[in-house]
């Protein structure tokens, strides 16, 4: 007797300290967490249950006090077992559970089974007769009610361990195993000692349980079961090309792969369970602002909205894409993901995208110059054959005028004749030239509107009059009339900057005569108009084909054109955009296949006069 007492105190002994050591080791080395909580209160258990009956072996016969009052104390763990067990196993499958005041409920036969077993020598509801030996105990009524309470929590409580370890990791994984192991074992030994097919004693429960714990233990430490990450997908995210962070409610990093440790230089044992901000703080790589983050991660627990920030990282010349995501459980926030996406292709990618608009807009600049360079070689070419004429003119002129200086027969009448034809000439030539410099003007407006822009008043006179001075030549070799209409005053004044608008108007001109498709003798309507909002209309309208509906849906979003291989689409995206930036208006369309197209430009407007 003496000696099987000795050997189940040294058992009892070895798992108190090894039970006390685990709960050390998972108190310092898991993040805190509710499944780090309850796996703790499960813990705790057992040793209340093993010191009650480590004293109970060395108290009772030596202080001759009945072994059941040690029992009045070892049912403390006993009785919360279940309870604690059955959290832990729903916070597992579950991550992070929200406490209902339904639990409580819980309690009440745990409760109730201490205060019968407490004062069972009045009552003997708990046991008619007590012995250490299973065997010779004769159990009470109410054990029925407990031990079904109990085993029932036990069980659902192993089977949801079972179930979600074999969901999370498979059913063949070491996890699992270890899990079924550890629940077979108190499960197997309490009911064959209890059928009585062997001899057993009160030390059996918290042995095997110990045991049970200690498989877990392996599991917890080994193979990451209080992991938030299910540790099948772990060779899944470790392959990730984005890097990760999982930090839980107090910012402290419980997991990440290996593309972020990769990315960070960082190793393991670095960051786990290290506060983010201490992390940032004391890395030379991860140039992230502190009050920036913080907001973040504010912002990220009280929404379910993902969060972003693109940062250079300069050590390794990269950009990323940051973002952050609650991670919720049961409507509760257990933690936030933070997902490094490497973006530096992209980056690359829109800037190539940038290079090719404008080498577009570059294209469409030399087209526009090539147009203004014939519009010149056509409106100067009229007035320099007629100041030559004029010229000619005036030599003729100047001679007669000389030769008649000695002649008798020229009278002063004469003289006068000369000087008047002298006259009509110089005035000519005055219109000529100041035709030639309105085209000049207009002609260098446009040539450096197409790089800069300036601020300037005009009215819809000068408007107008370089529209027609640009426009001249293109319309007259396409033989198709431009008909002017203002129905507002010509002197009201527009600010801005008058080449911009003059190019966005002989744009959807030159679109309006390519519309007619080589068709003579057709016209384009360029009407002046106020609406009800006091706005300015500019419009634009041709009686051609129309658009198709497919270009509707698509004009001024994106570069696109009817013209096939002969155009880029570039015109009217850069005209809406120009009347967007430069004049905070607007343009919008009217277009009937088969019947033309109407554009109106919208430009707010001031009522100043000349």
């Amino acid at each position: 007797m003496f000696t099987t007492n000795l050997i189940t105190l040294i058992i009892l002994l070895i798992s108190f300290f090894a039970t006390a050591i685990l709960s050390f080791l998972i108190f310092n080395k898991i993040a805190k967490s509710q499944l780090r909580t309850w796996f703790l209160l499960t813990i705790a258990c057992l040793v209340i249950c093993n010191i009650g009956l480590i004293c109970q072996i060395l108290f009772s016969e030596k202080f001759s006090i009945p072994p059941i009052y040690f029992d009045y104390f070892v049912y403390i763990g006993t009785c919360f077992l279940p309870i604690c067990l059955l959290f832990t196993s729903l916070i597992f499958s579950k991550t992070k559970i929200k406490f209902k005041k339904q639990y409580l409920l819980l309690l009440i036969i745990p409760v109730l089974s201490l205060l019968i077993l407490w004062t069972n020598d009045f009552h003997h509801l708990f046991y008619t007769k007590y012995s250490i030996n299973l065997n010779e105990t004769e159990y009470g009524p109410y054990l029925i009610i407990h031990s079904v309470y109990s085993y029932s929590l036990l069980l659902l409580s192993l089977v949801i361990l079972v179930k979600y370890s074999i969901k999370n990791a498979g059913f063949f994984s070491k996890q699992s195993l270890l899990i079924i192991l550890g629940t077979l074992v108190p499960l197997v030994v309490n009911f064959i000692s209890y059928l009585g097919i062997i001899k057993s004693n009160v030390y059996v429960t918290p042995i095997t349980f110990t045991i049970a714990v200690f498989l877990y233990a392996i599991a917890i430490f080994k193979f990451k079961f209080l992991s938030i990450t299910p540790i099948a997908l772990q060779t899944i995210v470790d392959r990730m090309s984005d890097g990760y962070l999982v930090i839980n409610e107090e910012n402290k990093i419980i997991d990440f792969n290996k593309t972020f440790l990769n990315l960070s230089k960082f190793k393991d044992t670095d960051i786990r369970n290290v506060n983010i901000f201490d992390l940032i703080r004391n890395s030379k790589n991860l140039h992230i602002d502190e009050e920036k983050l913080k907001t973040l991660l504010y912002i990220t627990k009280n929404t379910t909205k993902t969060q972003n920030i693109n940062i250079y990282f300069e050590y390794i010349n990269k950009y990323f894409n940051i973002e952050f995501s609650s991670l919720n459980s049961n409507r509760s926030f257990i933690g936030t993901l933070i997902l490094f996406k490497d973006v530096t292709q992209h980056m690359e990618d829109m800037q190539t995208i940038k290079n090719n608009q404008d080498s577009l807009m570059e294209s469409e600049r030399l087209a526009s110059l090539g147009q203004l360079i014939g519009g010149i070689a056509h409106n100067l070419k009229t007035p320099i054959m007629s100041i030559s004429g004029a010229a000619e003119g005036l030599t003729d002129l100047i001679k007669e005028y000389d030769i008649s200086i000695e002649n008798p027969n020229v009278t002063s009448s004469d003289h006068h004749d000369i000087a008047k034809d002298m006259q009509v000439w110089i005035d000519k030539i005055k219109e000529y030239t100041e035709y030639m410099s309105d085209v000049i003007t207009a002609v260098k407006g446009q040539a450096v509107t197409l790089s800069e822009s300036e601020n300037t008043s005009f009215d819809l006179e000068e408007l107008v009059k370089r529209i027609d001075i640009l426009m001249k030549h293109e319309l007259k070799n396409a033989i198709i009339y431009l008909n002017v209409h203002m129905y507002t005053d010509s002197k009201m004044i527009i600010h801005g900057d008058v080449n911009s608008l003059v190019q966005v108007i002989n744009n959807m001109i030159s679109n309006a005569i390519q519309a007619y498709n080589g068709r003579k003798e057709e016209s384009i309507n360029l009407d002046f108009n106020t609406d009800d909002e006091n706005n300015l209309v500019i419009s634009i309208e041709d009686h051609a084909s129309g658009l198709p509906e497919k270009v509707k849906e698509k004009l001024f979003k994106e570069m696109i054109t009817t013209k096939g291989k002969n155009g880029t689409g570039l015109g009217l995206y850069m005209s809406y955009s120009t009347i967007k930036a430069h004049f905070n208006g607007n343009i919008t369309f009217e277009s009937e296949e088969g019947k033309g197209t109407k554009f109106h430009i919208i430009l707010p407007i001031r009522r100043d006069y000349l």
